[in-house]
């Protein structure tokens, strides 16, 4: 067995080198999520460059402590100028390494983690391993090898399938697939390593160049089955076509011409509009249950409802999980809560009835669908305002009418213990005040039929707002002109909302926008769109 002792020491660099008698471990170390920082790049180059010089070691190992091996980007770099050392020059440092080089993946390998692990020689995955390339999610394609390794490993149709989907890939289907060499029940990273190395000197591995390998059997009909597929369900998309661009040319050009093809399409994603809107949305949905000043991660321990059964069924699935007893006051009368949740469809006379019940000061929380609150409804200490679109989604908006942080924090911590993702406000509904001018808009629009057409086209559905309407043929310049005036209503909506104080950060309408409306999320957001629109 190969000892499990290090000889070198490591030094304050996220990534460290040690050796473990003739096993080189090459180890990232940079949490949370062992991002690729501009540091972790510097590091794996010196790292690779001091196991290459040790001449003990024959068998180099890369792997990554923590939770999981490398998450992706370092998010703080977003919107950055790129710093080198470049990731793709990175990589092909790894995968030109005189010695073996195997990785260790755990937790999940995703984006720019999962390309560098395709530059190495072999992939050992723990169970459990996920692995994809999402950057598609984020208006870009794989922009370090992504797209020329992994079709030379999984074929052009599975490459396809998980460059323009972003989707994550479980470890069994991404060893069925070749993306990993073998699944290890080990219980962690070192571990599986070193005993990979030792089969790997006993002759039980083949080692695999990915750069190297031949080019993938051409699929030309699988590349343009996909590009009718996002033709037929996502026209309006700028990098999923793009996508499937650079997945061809890893068939139709040499490996060093495909990655030169990869980096302009990347390049092209990159300046689209289309990026930026989505990584704003990304950003924006961070903390949006937070209200500003209150430190407090405390929950609500007992929370009652009346009304809305189907809102009060998507709660009792994570609550005896998250410690939270949900009381469904109307089965039965029960004054041990510490808040009520009361939906609008509830008869007045029995909401008044089961609140008289309760200790004095229990704190109301009235429930609403945007549009649907009826008259005589309201006056709670805050109300929760459900997607007009579909109140079973798990968006909601927390509006704080009366100055009471300390108890909506405790809430909304609650309902994001219970799977919420939850938005808190002040005095003004975000969703109530998009509602009213989105149907205001629509009410007052005479070709109401060509704004639902031009809106279709950049993949919102007006029609849960609408009786009925039909859905002519419609050019793009006369899609743009139908499109202004709901766009410039919302981006007013935005402005006034932000302007008035009643939102703790103004990338939160958007994030209500998106969420509670389907609003597209390529494009950011209404009050995105009024900062870019100026």
């Amino acid at each position: 067995m190969l000892a499990n002792t290090p000889t070198c020491d490591s030094s304050s660099s996220p990534v460290s080198y040690t050796r473990h008698a003739c096993v080189g471990v090459i180890r990232i170390d940079n949490p949370p999520v062992n991002a690729l920082s501009q540091a972790v790049r510097q590091g794996l180059l010196i790292a690779l460059r001091t196991a290459l010089d040790d001449g003990d070691a024959h068998v180099l190992v890369l792997l990554a402590a923590g939770r999981t091996f490398i998450a992706g980007a370092d998010i703080r770099e977003f919107g950055k100028p790129a710093q080198p050392p470049f990731l793709s020059d990175v990589i092909t440092a790894l995968e030109a390494s005189t010695k073996p080089l195997i990785a260790v993946l755990h937790g999940t390998a995703l984006g720019g983690g999962l390309e560098v692990a395709l530059g190495c020689h072999l992939r050992i995955a723990l169970e459990g391993t996920r692995v994809g390339l999402p950057e598609v999610k984020l208006g870009l394609l794989p922009g370090a090898g992504g797209t020329q390794r992994l079709p030379r490993l999984a074929g052009v149709e599975r490459a396809l399938d998980m460059i323009t989907s972003g989707r994550f890939v479980d470890v069994d289907e991404a060893r069925r697939n070749g993306i990993v060499d073998e699944v290890t029940d080990a219980d962690n990273p070192l571990k599986a390593g070193l005993a990979a190395a030792e089969k790997l000197l006993l002759g039980h591995y083949t080692l695999r160049c990915t750069g190297r390998l031949p080019a993938p059997a051409a699929d030309a009909e699988a590349c343009e089955r996909y590009r009718q597929h996002l033709t037929n369900h996502v026209p309006y998309q700028f990098s999923p076509f793009r996508c499937v661009d650079a997945v061809e040319a890893s068939f139709q050009l040499s490996f060093t011409e495909g990655l030169k093809r990869e980096r302009t399409l990347f390049l092209a994603c990159m300046a689209s509009a289309q990026r930026l809107g989505l990584v704003h949305a990304f950003f924006a949905t961070r903390g949006n249950h937070k209200v500003p000043g209150v430190n407090d991660d405390s929950l609500l321990t007992t929370l009652g409802l009346i009304g809305q059964h189907c809102f009060f069924d998507a709660l009792v699935e994570h609550a005896a999980k998250a410690g939270v007893r949900l009381i469904n006051l109307d089965a039965g009368l029960d004054t041990a809560v510490q808040a009520c949740l009361i939906a609008a469809e509830v008869d007045p006379q029995r909401r008044q009835a089961i609140m008289s019940t309760l200790p004095a000061g229990t704190p109301r929380i009235d429930m609403v669908v945007a549009g649907k609150m009826p008259a005589d409804f309201g006056g709670g200490a805050a109300s929760l305002v459900l997607s007009p679109c579909d109140a079973s989604q798990p968006i909601c908006e927390l509006v704080d009418h009366h100055d009471q942080p300390a108890l909506i924090q405790a809430l909304a911590n609650t309902l994001k213990a219970l799977k919420r993702h939850v938005v808190v406000t002040s005095k003004v509904s975000v969703i109530t005040t998009l509602n009213e001018s989105l149907t205001r808009t629509l009410a007052d629009d005479s070709s109401v039929d060509a704004t639902v057409a031009a809106w279709r086209t950049e993949g919102w559905d007006l029609s849960p707002w609408l009786i009925a309407h039909s859905t002519p043929p419609i050019s793009e310049d006369e899609a743009k002109r139908y499109r202004r005036p709901l766009d410039v209503a919302w981006q007013q909506a935005a402005d006034t909302l932000v302007a008035a104080g009643h939102v703790h950060r103004p990338g939160d309408i958007d994030v209500l926008a998106i969420q509670a409306f389907g609003y597209p999320q390529h494009l950011g957001g209404p009050h995105f769109r009024a900062q870019i629109c100026d």
